[in-house]
């Protein structure tokens, strides 16, 4: 169970996250000047949203490597690779994003705007993530059903994930919805039925693990607030 559970947990919170995410760019625009715009409006909600996605981004591994354990052979291993380094690539892309909405505190929408239009389509090493991020999750989706790690509508579902846009400062459109939903119709159930496989360790257990999990969040958030 102790082996499971870090991948269960991932695959209950990390696609709620994202899904609150992608919710939250709603209505603006796709492109990065209507996102620019929006954090100069509504900075606290933007800061929300990008903050969600990136974390459910971060959190997405242990689930995932969990569903390629399940998939197995060629289509687990290449398919969970694949994924990771997508994941790896978006969470370098939040980065970008998180300076981006700096600049428009710093120099107002139109400087961080100009800004951003004259620096867009510099060469970073995470180019080569691109594919993978858009391959990876159909190659573990065709893993999934053909292992039956998932049925036929959760390995859809999961495989629709290759619709969410790539890049940086990239917001919401119907696709964007369809994606976030689709990855927890598909790894929710799946993270609740990893959970009922095996027994629950007594309660004493359950409770002193829980107490030094979130002691350790607050030990970690405090020690980076810090440095």
């Amino acid at each position: 169970m102790r082996n499971l559970l870090p991948g269960a947990i991932s695959l209950l919170l990390a696609p709620p996250l994202l899904l609150a995410g992608v919710l939250l760019r709603l209505p603006h625009d796709l492109f990065f000047p209507a996102q620019l715009e929006a954090s100069a409006q509504a900075p606290e909600r933007m800061f929300a949203a990008y903050s969600c996605f990136l974390l459910g981004t971060v959190l997405l591994w242990p689930g995932i490597l969990l569903l390629a354990r399940r998939v197995g052979g060629g289509f687990g291993r290449w398919g969970g690779i694949l994924v990771v380094c997508g994941l790896f690539a978006r969470t370098f892309h939040a980065g970008i994003d998180h300076l981006a909405f700096q600049l428009v505190r710093v120099l107002g929408v139109e400087g961080a705007t100009e800004v951003i239009a004259d620096s867009y389509g510099a060469y970073h090493v995470m180019r080569v993530f691109t594919v993978p991020v858009l391959s990876g999750w159909v190659v573990l989706a065709i893993g999934a059903w053909r292992s039956r790690a998932l049925g036929r509508a959760g390995a859809v579902a999961l495989g629709s994930m290759t619709a969410m846009p790539v890049g940086v400062l990239k917001g919401t459109e119907w696709l964007s919805v369809l994606a976030a939903v689709g990855l927890c119709v598909a790894l929710v159930p799946f993270g609740v039925r990893v959970l009922r496989e095996r027994p629950w360790p007594a309660a004493p257990v359950v409770v002193r693990w829980s107490a030094i999990g979130v002691a350790t969040v607050a030990a970690m958030y405090f020690l980076g607030q810090a440095g």
